[in-house]
């Protein structure tokens, strides 16, 4: 289990928050490891970004479905985190802040 800050250099102006950073410590196990949208419309794997609301698998917004923001956009579930390898970090889109692990440089 990760507990999750606001990231200091998290782009947005200094003092910025997230309500929601609490809700990411009992995040769920991942439903898949893939992005199913992609998968059923025979994509390429794109960089996967972790729902922590639900742990629904979709894909960035640099990959062609951007379906991990267009699952925020249906269900209002505001944060993710990357699952790429060497990358810990989270998002949250409601307060539009990057997120660290507590304890992190």
């Amino acid at each position: 289990m990760i507990s999750w800050v606001v990231r200091p250099d998290g782009g947005r102006p200094e003092g910025r928050s997230c309500a929601h950073v609490l809700d990411a410590a009992s995040a769920p196990v991942p439903q898949s490891g893939v992005c199913q949208e992609c998968v059923a419309r025979g994509h390429g794997r794109g960089c996967l970004r972790l729902c922590l609301t639900c742990g629904r698998m979709g894909c960035c917004d640099s990959s062609p479905g951007a379906h991990a923001t267009a699952h925020y956009e249906s269900t209002g579930h505001p944060l993710i985190r990357s699952t790429e390898s060497g990358e810990v970090w989270a998002w949250c889109y409601v307060d539009e802040v990057y997120l660290q692990p507590a304890g992190s440089a």
